[in-house]
């Protein structure tokens, strides 16, 4: 113990580096657990949709990247409007919404603003576009 302390003492920024990882670690462990979202593969994805005659998919890259390619009949509402415009989505908020953006991490932003917002009945496409793509899944332009 006397050992651990004269580290300590000797090494603050390095402590202090090792102290700021755990408890993002923790942080990160703890919005995994209680994030009210269901990552979903791109194939679970279309097993979502057609089991569902209104699900609902929801692109939050900027309108610039989703002219570009995006999954057809997918809603574009960029993660910075998705607050204001999100009743706009549905107004049944068991209606199955399938989140997408280019990686998965921004939509998995997206996802846990819609649970909180009262939606029950969320997907993150895991991997997002790049995933879609990967999977040789089609991409709409229009």
């Amino acid at each position: 113990m006397e050992q651990l302390l004269e580290f300590i003492g000797n090494h603050p920024y390095l402590w202090a580096g090792f102290a700021v990882v755990v408890v993002l670690l923790v942080k990160a462990e703890y919005e995994h657990r209680t994030s009210r979202f269901e990552q979903v593969s791109p194939v679970n994805a279309i097993r979502v949709i057609n089991n569902s005659d209104n699900a609902v998919i929801v692109d939050v890259r900027d309108s610039g990247a989703y002219k570009k390619g995006h999954i057809k009949g997918a809603i574009n509402v960029p993660l910075s409007q998705l607050k204001d415009k999100q009743e706009t989505l549905s107004l049944d908020k068991d209606v199955p919404v399938l989140v997408c953006c280019n990686s998965g991490a921004t939509s998995s932003r997206a996802s846990r603003m819609l649970s909180q917002a009262g939606y029950t009945n969320v997907h993150n496409i895991a991997g997002g576009l790049n995933g879609w793509t990967e999977a040789s899944l089609p991409v709409s332009k229009k």
